[in-house]
């Protein structure tokens, strides 16, 4: 990728901030000359800082292969301990000269970590003793040109699914058959979220340009036969346009690009970082990096209320599929509950992050699961809003999460790597990771997708879309 393009994909604004960066470039020296220090010392400062900066990445670099390593070597531990695999233990590099002795040795140490491990009764020890599910990347949906910030699942139709790209593109797929049906390009920002309508043939996307878009991601593509009739009003329709594969392989697919939006939202004076359907589809509400967020009249696209609260930048929002309750995140460390089924619309205010909260999700069973900088995920009871009923820590920030039907939490993170666990907390496991499979970059978003040919949709800073078959049956 051009180093443009790299800098580019790092903006989820206009194209000129990073989530990181935004804060501290507000406050940064227009000038030198504004500083009181002579021009010897700064450049001296400048060049040991530099250094400094070079061995923290080289630090920081070698830290990931340690933590891969690590996890591998878990990995291997807890199928053998769990399933006695031989192949684990033959895998072990044991000299020949050390003869029976040594393996004797080994057996015993085994033995004795297994009835250890059989005795303990912790809540580690148990996610342990759960079967080792089995992952596989099933599907690559090839396309975008720049880092990819959200995957979602159509409500209607689980066999499509649609991504925002900071390419300034929204997608729709065919999970299936990894298809891309429809390329929207009606957004003059990079395109932060994408969220299909419950109950119809709609989608709401969000841009840095601040704006949301609702449009249709229905298109009736035509026979193969030669099509040269257009009507005047099929010019925002692109049905002839072929998608650029300098990046995709020797498959090149037909796919529509539409222009313009069924309708436009308009009242935020930011990024608009992401929106939502309410349950009856027939409202939108939006979170943006101007501390606000607006609940707007599908049809009419006029505003009903303002959200506002927050003492810093909105990071998402997410409504309930039931009932209407929406959640909003922020960077002020805390995320908001609004209850429009009452007139006095009452706002409960969660407390339990030291760092931007970066998404909060309703589950199935009324709780709400958040995740954030301080690299915690934590699962809330709406009874009892106090404090969190269960903690999950990490090692890396985590960004949008999803949780499947079966109340399994899938947690992307800032270091490339997905993870999952159950809602009370206990480890699952954790999805491949290497040259090859998986993300090369921060994994930004996931997705569940129910009874497809993938269980798991991810999308990332390296611009892919991955489809994962994840296999949580036990195994006596």
């Amino acid at each position: 990728m051009p180093v443009d393009n790299i800098n580019k994909s790092k903006s989820k604004g206009s194209g000129h901030s990073s989530r990181q960066q935004t804060t501290v470039m507000a406050g940064k020296y227009d000038s030198d000359n504004d500083s009181p220090l002579p021009a010897t010392f700064r450049s001296r400062l400048h060049h040991l800082f530099g250094q400094i900066e070079k061995e923290f990445e080289t630090l920081y670099n070698e830290n990931l292969m340690l933590q891969d390593k690590v996890e591998g070597l878990q990995e291997r531990l807890d199928v053998y301990i769990t399933g006695g695999d031989k192949s684990v233990v033959e895998s072990l590099d044991i000299p020949d000269g050390a003869g029976k002795t040594a393996k004797r040795s080994a057996s015993h140490i085994s033995q004795k970590i297994k009835k250890s491990y059989i005795a303990s009764t912790s809540k580690l020890v148990s996610s342990f003793r759960q079967a080792t599910p089995a992952y596989s990347l099933v599907k690559t949906f090839r396309g975008h040109k720049d880092g990819v910030w959200e995957v979602n699942v159509s409500k209607m139709d689980h066999h499509i699914i649609g991504t925002a790209s900071a390419d300034h593109t929204a997608r729709i797929w065919n999970v299936d058959t990894g298809h891309c049906l429809l390329q929207y390009t009606g957004h003059q920002g990079s395109v932060n979220a994408i969220r299909f309508n419950p109950c119809k043939d709609l989608v709401v996307t969000t841009s840095g340009d601040g704006t949301a878009h609702i449009w249709s991601p229905q298109v009736n593509l035509p026979p193969p036969e030669p099509m040269k009739s257009h009507s005047s009003g099929e010019d925002d329709l692109d049905m002839s346009e072929k998608e650029d594969t300098a990046d995709e392989g020797p498959e090149i697919l037909l796919k529509s690009t539409l222009r313009t939006p069924t309708r436009e939202l308009i009242g935020h004076t930011s990024v608009v970082i992401a929106a939502d359907w309410l349950n009856t589809g027939e409202q939108v509400v939006t979170a943006s990096w101007d501390r606000s967020g607006i609940l707007f009249d599908a049809e009419t696209g006029e505003t009903v209320s303002t959200l506002t609260g927050h003492d810093q930048e909105l990071t998402e929002v997410r409504a309930h599929p039931n009932q209407s309750l929406v959640v909003t995140s922020s960077k002020d460390t805390t995320f908001r509950l609004w209850d429009f089924r009452d007139p006095n619309m009452p706002v409960t205010v969660f407390q339990g992050h030291t760092q931007p909260v970066t998404t909060a999700v309703f589950t199935g069973h009324e709780m709400v699961v958040s995740g954030s900088d301080d690299r915690t995920v934590k699962v809330w009871d709406l009874k009892n809003m106090r404090s969190p009923i269960a903690t999950i820590r990490t090692d890396s920030a985590v960004n949008r999460l999803s949780v499947s039907q079966q109340n399994i939490i899938a947690i992307p993170h800032d270091n490339r790597h997905i993870r999952l666990f159950d809602i009370n907390g206990n480890r699952v496991g954790r999805l491949p990771r290497s040259n090859r499979t998986g993300h090369s970059k921060m994994v930004c978003s996931v997705a569940w997708a129910e009874d497809v040919s993938c269980d798991l949709i991810s999308c990332g800073f390296d611009r892919q879309v991955l489809g994962w078959h994840i296999n949580l049956q036990v195994k006596e």
